[in-house]
């Protein structure tokens, strides 16, 4: 048994612990994101998180960093292990490149401006509000209002957004640069610009969560390089329904839920 807090928790004998939240096949081996008949804790009947208690295979409890909270540790599974992915499987940057993360008050774009900076890369981000901008400055990224012509293109830009960013990110990539997408919060049907993409070599890929070896390389990456997730608001569980609500009216950054 899980004691939950989001994706993090304690178990019955007291070991607190992080949660993967990717159920695959038991006859399932490789990538547990491409099995076709997995699914999330929030998938398929399964009530996920947030609750007193779920149950979970005891491969999917890895333990909890060292230094970390528990309501800091509930990010790793879902919006940190996401942004990993895309960072460090899918988008083959090396330190140094510059890369642009769009949407930057999001959960995952969090996670992408804090792995970005901690692995070497020149971060840009872009955010609609001054105050989005000024939170992900704080985070050591170089922050652009949405849309704004940046001083030179990068070598891959991180999407989340979907419709709203779509053309600006195509812009934005250098010729033979990569895009990685891995949600559409503002739509999931932009233009595919396919004259910019296949004239200039970009490569689109798509993204979805995280193995749980990723997870146990984010959990070792981020007790090496210092990094402590954010987490812009706490509500306990009693007052759920406030930080859906919360969510639901653009609250920045991640919103946890304890116990």
């Amino acid at each position: 048994m899980i004691l939950g807090c989001d994706a993090a928790g304690t178990t019955d004998d007291g070991t607190q612990v992080v949660v993967y939240p990717v159920l695959s096949d038991p006859g399932f081996s490789g990538d547990e994101t491409l099995d076709p008949k997995r699914r999330l804790l929030t998938e398929g009947g399964h009530q996920g998180t947030l609750a007193e208690y779920v149950t979970v295979p005891a491969r999917n409890a890895l333990p909890q960093p060292a230094g970390m909270s528990l309501e800091q540790a509930s990010t790793l599974g879902t919006s940190y292990l996401t942004a990993y992915r895309m960072l460090f499987t899918r988008s083959g940057l090396t330190p140094g490149s510059t890369m642009l993360v769009q949407g930057a008050t999001g959960g995952v774009s969090t996670a992408l401006i804090q792995l970005g900076v901690a692995a070497g890369m020149r971060v840009w981000a872009t955010a609609r509000t001054e105050q989005g901008r000024a939170r992900a400055d704080a985070l050591g990224a170089t922050a652009f209002e949405s849309g704004a012509r940046l001083p030179e293109r990068v070598d891959a830009v991180f999407e989340s957004v979907g419709k709203a960013t779509w053309a600006h990110s195509m812009k934005a990539v250098r010729p033979g640069g990569t895009v990685v997408c891995c949600g559409a919060t503002s739509g999931p049907d932009p233009s595919a610009d396919l004259q910019r993409l296949f004239f200039l070599q970009v490569s689109v890929l798509g993204s979805t969560m995280g193995t749980l070896d990723e997870l146990r390389r984010l959990i070792a990456f981020c007790e090496t390089a210092g990094i402590q997730p954010v987490v812009d608001a706490t509500y306990p569980l009693e007052h759920a329904d406030q930080a859906l609500a919360a969510l639901e009216n653009g609250s920045p950054g991640k919103v946890v839920v304890t116990l």
